[in-house]
């Protein structure tokens, strides 16, 4: 039998799926978001499907998550994201304690218990200035692309402070260090650094580690160095860190973990 997974993110669908008796992934893909949300990820999951020879009748299960979930028309029940990253990182690396996702329009912290369940969580929704979109806005505004940013911040010498904690207010900042000289290095080490002392103080205490850096923010070059060294830990960037929450939606489709609600932490002021 074969299950999908969708996670219909922010700024893209992500589809995994996972054939029950291989107890394997078949197909992975991904594809931009946009307004029709729901033809998007069907076209999609007909694109796999046809590349393992399969069509919508072969489908067992298909579990949505995600901010599009619930528009999902060929779901057959939506789980949280934060369940199913939880899953999706249980799966890849045994053991995890602790998940940092950052996406494209958000971030999330997630507590594990030792079987690998969730815990607790937080999760800051309300401002860009934590995501992907916050990066992709600061190297626009830096003229380099958002994969050059790691290596332009790598020759820093004195990174700059970021206070702001709105994108908007924040890209203000730069234009004014930028005019008064402020090296375009220093910016992009300072903005990562500033990403990551919000992920500090959005998890409020200590973590436990395995600590494991997932979602599209993880691929930035620079940024898992940079939440490493505020968190004070080593952290693991998941396998494919965008397909994790994709991933543990189709493994609940397979039935390898029922969805528990987690208990939510107090809500971040930034």
């Amino acid at each position: 039998m074969i299950v999908a997974g969708i996670d219909a993110g922010s700024r893209t669908i992500k589809i995994v799926l996972w054939e029950g008796f291989r107890g394997a992934m078949v197909g992975a893909g991904i594809a931009d978001q946009g307004v029709e949300q729901d033809a998007l990820a069907g076209a999609l999951l007909d694109r796999l499907l046809g590349e393992t020879g399969r069509a919508r009748s072969d489908l067992g299960r298909v579990v949505a998550t995600g901010y599009g979930r619930n528009i999902m028309s060929m779901a057959d029940s939506t789980v949280t994201e934060i369940t199913c990253h939880a899953v999706g990182v249980g799966h890849v690396l045994p053991g995890a304690r602790t998940v940092i996702d950052i996406g494209g329009q958000d971030s999330k912290l997630i507590r594990l218990d030792g079987d690998g369940g969730v815990r607790d969580f937080a999760m800051n929704d309300r401002c860009a200035a934590g995501s992907g979109r916050f990066l992709e806005v600061i190297a626009a505004r830096l003229g380099v692309e958002l994969s050059a940013l790691g290596a332009l911040a790598r020759r820093s010498e004195r990174p700059a402070a970021i206070s702001s904690m709105c994108v908007v207010f924040a890209e203000t900042e730069i234009i004014g260090l930028l005019a008064s000289r402020t090296p375009p290095a220093d910016l992009a080490a300072g903005v990562q650094a500033s990403m990551a002392n919000r992920v500090v103080a959005m998890a409020g205490r200590h973590l436990d580690p395995p600590i494991v850096f997932t979602g599209g923010v993880a691929l930035v070059p620079g940024m898992s160095d940079a939440l490493a060294t505020a968190l004070g830990h080593p952290l693991q960037v998941a396998p494919d860190p965008r397909m994790t929450g994709a991933l543990g939606a189709a493994l609940i489709a397979a039935g390898h973990r029922d969805p528990v609600p987690a208990r939510v932490a107090p809500a971040s002021p930034w």
